[in-house]
């Protein structure tokens, strides 16, 4: 120091290491990880992981992958010594899960490490130790072709590191979590994890992923449903495997995201899933799955944090829009093999009685060829319908299944002009300042929907036109204005301005629970459900259907 300003020094080359370990290891999980990938670079199709202490006390990687040469192993735990990358031209088209060759540097920094490899040409396998800045002579051994990397006292040079982590068994479920959700975007790759001489798991190579699917969301999860948006190299994709509706999680932590291959824990779509889980599923509550995209490699940039655990892109919205047409495609197909699920096809015994109870599903989206069998029975507690195919019992939420219908017609009527059907007299009505508010940035999105309303003196306003067919089987519903104004503040999933507004409308203009309903009433209600886009659930998400199967009848009997 001279004259109290300090002198500009260049830090040792020790010093460098530790600070450069600080950002890319940040505990056991981030060694496996960096390993791991490193397999995976080198074309392995058999990782085997092995951890003990929780990974404090060592992690072992061992592929099959296409190892290193003796001239090269060397230059394998040297800062910045990669084989992925040649210049900074490479930086614009990644396509590895590392580059920078710093992962093995890091580690070796704050650990003791030692690598054994071979490739398929060599005879014998080729040692060396690492720690600090020491790195030990090559060695000859035996060992089979691919890579062995041992890492063992992590953070012994650095104990204060070590008081910040977790148990071994906290430690090391983080590692068990991770490696499971990355077998997911590699079905081609068996993949074994081991814990204190336990083995935890094993997958074999190929590509059935119910086995790994299962481990990672848990085997209580209903059937995924397949998503896939395909396009050639020079355009993104996206397949994957998400949550049915009605089955989902109280948070985001399983939607789980991967971009060319590399698992990220990242928002970078999560607002795709929020809109195009809208109406299927509740406020509150996520869906969760799994996402395979794939961008071309120089429209994606994954240099933008230390453990490469985030990415950017060239085309944000692009992508997102992308995602989010796939994940809404899904779901509706999933919503036709539900309903499907939910009513029977098997043709009805005729009966005169029961006759005019049978809904023709024939004509609906569903597009199959034999004659959907619902019989519509009666109505429990003025709430729900009651309905039977004949090998199991089906519920109808009236209310949940006619708001579906007009929600649907509004937004089809928006689409076409807003038809809309003048009344003989006008109806007026009146509401508060704050009410006028709402209602006044309502008025063109209702008109589009059909409903024409006009200012008629202060806070005070006359309804001129409604929307056309906006009936229930066949009579018109009374529309509740002030319940309408009070719903346009309702928290409806992914609904924009103006879906908002009709899922209000929809809400408060259809039959309610407690309301009687003729038997004509519910077979037409029926009928026209089947013809929704989405008929397993109202714009709030809630479910219209519920299919109550014979062996959960049997179990209300204890024959089961």
């Amino acid at each position: 120091m001279l004259n109290g300003v300090r002198a500009i020094r260049v830090l040792d080359a020790q010093t460098v290491g530790q600070i450069a370990a600080g950002e890319v290891v940040e505990r056991p999980l981030s060694v496996v990880k960096e390993l791991v990938e490193n397999a995976l670079d080198a074309g392995a199709t058999r990782i085997a992981v092995r951890v003990r202490g929780g990974g404090m006390t060592e992690i072992e990687v061992a592929d099959n992958g296409s190892g290193i040469a003796a001239d090269d192993i060397g230059l394998a735990p040297l800062r910045h010594g990669t084989s992925k990358l040649s210049g900074a031209d490479g930086l614009t088209r990644i396509a590895t899960l590392g580059f920078r060759g710093e992962g093995l540097a890091s580690i070796a920094a704050i650990a003791r490490v030692t690598i054994v490899s071979r490739t398929s040409a060599a005879q014998i396998a080729t040692s060396i130790e690492a720690f600090g800045e020491t790195i030990g002579a090559p060695q000859p051994c035996a060992g089979p072709p691919g890579t062995r990397v041992t890492v063992r006292d992590l953070f012994v040079n650095v104990p204060v590191r070590r008081e910040y982590l977790r148990s071994p068994g906290a430690e090391f479920a983080r590692i068990s979590v991770w490696l499971a959700t990355l077998t997911l975007a590699y079905p081609e790759v068996g993949f074994s994890l081991d814990h204190d001489g336990r083995p935890i798991f094993a997958f074999a190579a190929g590509d059935d992923l119910s086995l790994r699917l299962a481990h990672v969301f848990g085997r209580s999860a209903q059937p995924l449903v397949e998503v896939r948006a395909g396009s050639d190299a020079q355009a993104a994709g996206v397949t994957g495997f998400v949550s049915s509706p009605g089955d989902d999680r109280p948070d985001r932590r399983a939607q789980v995201l991967f971009v060319n291959g590399r698992l990220l824990r990242s928002t970078l779509v999560s607002g795709a899933w929020s809109a195009a889980y809208r109406t299927f599923a509740m406020v509150g509550r996520h869906p969760y799955g799994v996402l395979f995209l794939q961008v071309p490699p120089d429209e994606v940039d994954p240099n933008v944090h230390p453990t490469k655990s985030d990415v950017r892109l060239r085309h944000g919205e692009r992508v997102t829009a992308l995602v989010k047409e796939a994940l809404g495609a899904a779901l509706r197909r999933g919503a036709v093999a539900r309903l499907e699920r939910s009513v029977s096809f098997s043709p009805p015994a005729a009966s005169a009685n029961t006759e005019r109870s049978v809904v023709d599903w024939s004509d609906s989206f569903l597009e199959v060829r034999e004659q959907a069998a619902l019989r519509v029975l009666a109505q429990i507690d003025r709430t729900f319908i009651l309905a039977s195919d004949g090998n199991a019992i089906v519920l109808i939420d009236q209310h949940a299944a006619h708001e579906r219908i007009v929600f649907e017609q509004l937004r089809a009527n928006a689409a076409h002009s807003g038809a809309s059907e003048p009344l003989l007299v006008a109806h007026s009505f009146e509401v508060t300042p704050d009410q006028a508010d709402r209602l006044d940035a309502a008025l063109p999105t209702l008109a589009a929907g059909g409903l024409h309303l006009e200012p008629f003196g202060e806070r005070a306003y006359r309804i001129t036109a409604t929307p056309a067919r906006l009936v229930h089987a066949g009579k018109t519903r009374a529309f509740d204005v002030a319940d309408f104004i009070d719903g346009l503040s309702d928290d409806c999933r992914g609904l924009d301005a103006a879906q908002r507004v009709w899922a209000s409308l929809a809400c408060h203009s259809v039959v309610r629970a407690g309301e009687r309903l003729e038997f004509a009433e519910m077979t037409t209600l029926v009928e026209r459900l089947g013809r929704c886009e989405n008929p397993m659930h109202c714009p709030h998400g809630r479910p219209t259907i519920v299919r109550l199967e014979p062996d959960a009848i049997a179990r209300l009997f204890k024959r089961i």
